[in-house]
């Protein structure tokens, strides 16, 4: 049986690979060229607005951090404390890494579309890379250096638990802030660009398209980054958590396999990105093998020639079909070989087989809801057509329409996580007999579902870039098709976008459960009783909380759009000449108004995560409190998986009718289906996402100060 010391250590080293893979990427991407010198001066502009917000927003965070910290060694123990800051500096930090490369590449990406759609992709795809493999990496050297940090400490786990806490609290912050600035500017500028002068996205003449363009990063790339991080930290800390529970003779076994699932997770994702962009690892494999003609080599040339022809690599003339189809297979791929490399950890850790089979069940769950999400949002499908055809009507038909589609795509990702949770219980038990097996079992389909992070997220992190490289192809007047390129990459980076937020909330589902159920048997709950005085009341407000969270993050956005709105007409009705495309704009002002209102807004919906399972949970005592993590769950994952889809379908919609069905641009289906895309702007990239980091934040707080909560101020 392999010990979990062992398992870490593994696990660290893994780690260390995908930060050496981060650094040759992130000098690869740097490499290509940037293009004219007024591409450079729009990036620029984009870089420093990004810098200056995430520069604002890390001091308010860090601040917060502080104080929480402090909270926490005078309720528990500094070690939880430490454990805490490095989770949360470890997530800030890939957030701005991932958002400082990404600013980086939208240039590159726009000239290396000037030569071809393939080159476009690969320049975008290696910025997404960096992102996929950072996240994955900082969070298991992070956890991992803890865990042999505290060695031999009784309250081990415990502290660890402290890293997840703060991966969370910062995630919830980054997603809130980012999410408001990017889709207040993203809607002022739509809404009079598009809508009222109708002159086309990006265009140089409107004053927010800056603020737009700052906002992909700092909402859609860091934003997403400290999501994602949190979501894989808390998968790996609830199942160790739970497996510590387990027999001591199997737990340290149990304790190490989420370790070492995630360990094998980052060999497999780098297996996936090489199959959207190895053809120069091939070259300079073949030319090394060349050049040492030992006896295995032309073995070592049959595998790889083998391995180019499995993976089908894009070429120079792929259509858009052979792109999306490219990157699905990359999951796929990664898929396969996390399956087969995860089969023999779990038999070099000797525990029961079942345990590969849930964690297959979580990478089957995991692809269905991609599926399932892709499905319901792609405008290659009926659900998004029909929210096209809807726009003939008017915008409120729009809007009825894209409601119904996102209501209607929560049932299957609800059975299949139904299916996958019952599936997990049922082989864990079988396994080891007891129910504690059976929900370790769920935190460890959780963590195979999120095993091919490192690929799953470089697939949705480039859309951003995407977006951004077609603002600057836009403002820096390249030819019309360039434009055409970086369009069906952002269309194709919606899509995937969108699987990838079904990854997210599917996970977060799973890893909520397993944290409730570490919660549990942290707090020592015997029993939960439906009926008890408190347990229905807490169930309430649970399922209360993301509709409050959804109506702040919402509102928040709609004011800050409001006031953006009011200063893009005062610019073009002041400044004389704009929109003849004499007068220059004042993007500065946009991008003002975006970081204040974010910064200020994000402060309430934010600090409820922390303040409400606290509150609950001293005042009216930890059954109450195990009533509003399930309350939460429940609703958050409906709430979630309706805003995303219908958020997604809008903007497909949308991006089919611009392709020239209905009458394309400037038609009136086309400003219908503008107002809608307005309106699932904040549905997909401000409240959905944000939710699936609400539930679990509240758990992992839940679970970290479990050990201070009574029976409540109630005495029933």
């Amino acid at each position: 049986m392999l010990q979990a010391s062992i398992s870490v250590v593994i696990a660290l080293l893994m780690g260390l690979l995908g930060v050496w893979y981060v650094l040759w990427q992130f000098k690869r991407v740097l490499s290509y060229e940037q293009g004219t010198d007024a591409m450079r001066a729009i990036s620029e502009a984009i870089q420093e607005g990004a810098a200056a917000f995430l520069g604002r927003e890390y001091r308010i965070l860090a601040m917060f951090v502080a104080i929480v910290a402090v909270v926490i060694v005078v309720f528990l123990q500094w070690q939880t404390a430490l454990s805490f800051i490095l989770g949360a500096t470890a997530s800030a930090g890939a957030g701005y890494l991932g958002m400082y490369v990404a600013v980086r590449a939208n240039v590159r990406t726009a000239t290396a579309a000037s030569h071809s759609l393939h080159e476009g992709l690969r320049v975008a795809f290696g910025s997404g890379a960096i992102m996929g493999m950072s996240v994955v990496s900082f969070s298991l050297i992070g956890m991992t250096v803890l865990y042999l940090l505290f060695s031999g400490s009784p309250h081990q786990l415990t502290y660890v638990t402290g890293f997840g806490f703060g991966a969370s609290s910062i995630a919830l912050f980054a997603r809130v802030g980012g999410g408001i600035y990017t889709k207040a500017a993203d809607v002022g500028a739509d809404l009079v660009g598009k809508v009222e002068q109708g002159i086309p996205e990006d265009d140089p003449r409107n004053p927010a398209v800056i603020a737009d363009n700052v906002g992909d990063n700092v909402g859609d790339v860091a934003g997403m980054g400290a999501d994602l991080f949190e979501s894989y930290s808390g998968s790996i800390i609830a199942a160790a958590t739970l497996g510590a529970t387990l027999a001591n003779d199997v737990a340290p076994a149990f304790i190490g396999l989420p370790f070492l699932v995630a360990a094998v997770g980052i060999l497999s994702s780098l297996f996936g990105i090489y199959m959207v962009i190895g053809e120069e690892w091939d070259k300079k494999a073949h030319a090394w093998l060349a050049a040492h003609p030992a006896s295995w080599a032309p073995m070592a040339l049959r595998v790889l020639t083998f391995l180019k022809q499995y993976v089908a690599q894009i070429d120079e003339k792929a259509t858009l079909q052979e792109l999306l189809t490219a990157l699905r297979r990359s999951i796929w791929g990664a898929s396969a070989v996390v399956l087969g490399l995860t089969l023999f950890a779990v038999l070099l850790s000797g525990v029961s087989f079942n345990y590969w089979l849930v964690i297959l069940a979580g990478l089957i769950a995991g692809n269905a809801i991609a599926y399932v999400t892709e499905y319901y949002t792609s405008y290659t499908e009926k659900p998004t057509q029909g929210i096209a055809e809807a726009t003939q009507t008017g915008a409120a038909t729009t809007i009825i329409q894209g409601l119904a589609v996102g209501m209607m795509s929560t049932v299957l990702p609800v059975l299949i996580v139904a299916v996958a949770i019952m599936l997990s219980i049922w082989l864990g038990m079988k396994a080891d007999g007891t129910l504690a097996a059976g929900l370790y079992a769920v935190a460890l389909s959780g963590v195979g579902m999120l095993s091919t992070l490192g690929v799953t997220l470089a697939t949705d992190a480039y859309g951003p870039v995407a977006d951004n490289a077609g603002g600057i192809a836009e403002m820096s007047h390249l030819p019309h098709e360039v434009r055409l390129r970086t369009d069906a990459l952002d269309s194709l980076g919606n899509t995937t976008a969108a699987t990838g937020k079904g990854f997210a909330i599917g996970s977060a589902v799973l890893t909520a459960l397993a944290l409730l159920a570490a919660y549990v048997s942290a707090a020592q709950i015997d029993n939960l009783n439906l009926l008890s005085p408190t347990m229905l009341p807490g169930i309430l407000i649970g399922a209360m909380l993301p509709y409050l969270f959804s109506a702040l993050t919402m509102m928040a956005v709609g004011k800050a759009a409001r006031q953006i709105v009011m200063e893009v007409r005062r610019q073009f009705r002041e400044i004389p000449g704009l929109m003849e495309g004499t007068g220059k704009p004042d993007y500065k002002t946009c991008v003002g108004i975006s970081a204040e209102s974010a910064l200020h807004e994000m402060i309430l919906p934010g600090s409820l995560a922390v303040i409400v399972p606290l509150a609950t949970g001293f005042v009216l005592g930890k059954v109450a409190l195990a009533g509003l993590l399930i309350g939460a769950t429940a609703s958050g994952f409906l709430l979630a998986v309706m805003m995303a889809n219908a958020g997604g379908a809008w903007d497909n919609a949308k991006k089919w009718i611009e392709t020239g069905e209905f009458g394309g641009k400037g038609s009136d289906s086309h400003k219908a289906a503008v107002v809608g895309d307005t309106v699932g702007d904040p549905f997909k990239d401000t409240s959905g996402p944000a939710l699936n980091i609400l539930i679990k934040l509240m758990s992992i707080v839940s679970l970290v100060f479990a050990s201070a909560f009574g029976s409540g101020w109630f005495n029933f």
